[in-house]
């Protein structure tokens, strides 16, 4: 048995048109969260796959906001076992008022190609752990792609104890 149990928050064919927080993830009481991982991909076919259409989405983790955004999703998250509980922490997808307030800390900035997407994991060593004291964290997109895109998104999120 794993000290900890693995799940999956997604958002799927959503249309992208301004900065936004891609993902917002609030641990619950004494169940610390790691981030494993994420993938954000282009689905919106030919529209945004040429050449001329490239771009590089600027991402940024950032863990300690005191006020929750809005505007997006609560979806459940996911079990990648099937027979493990429903997660403690509770998640949020494509808020476009982004969370704000309290005290923060950037734990990673980096970009995604829309022509070149993957799957990005952290080394385990590297992934950060955050707990009920540091309220979220969450995935963000720091500014608005050059034109709407279709973008399908998957975060893998480990809850330890």
């Amino acid at each position: 048995m794993l000290p900890f149990r693995m799940y999956t928050v997604i958002f799927e064919n959503v249309t992208v048109s301004a900065a936004q927080d891609f993902f917002e993830i609030t641990p619950a009481d004494d169940k610390p969260i790691q981030i494993r991982g994420w993938e954000i991909d282009n689905v919106g076919g030919t529209a945004d796959a040429g050449d001329a259409q490239e771009e590089l989405l600027r991402l940024l983790l950032r863990r300690g906001h005191a006020t929750s955004g809005s505007g997006g999703s609560a979806p459940t998250p996911v079990p990648v076992v099937s027979s493990d509980s429903a997660s403690g922490f509770t998640a949020e997808v494509n808020n476009t008022t982004i969370a704000s307030t309290g005290t923060t800390k950037d734990i990673w900035a980096g970009g995604v190609n829309v022509r070149v997407p993957g799957p990005f994991f952290l080394p385990p060593e590297l992934c950060p752990v955050i707990s009920q004291a540091d309220v979220t964290i969450v995935l963000r997109l720091l500014a608005a792609p050059a034109d709407a895109i279709s973008l399908s998104g998957t975060l893998w999120v480990a809850e330890l104890g």
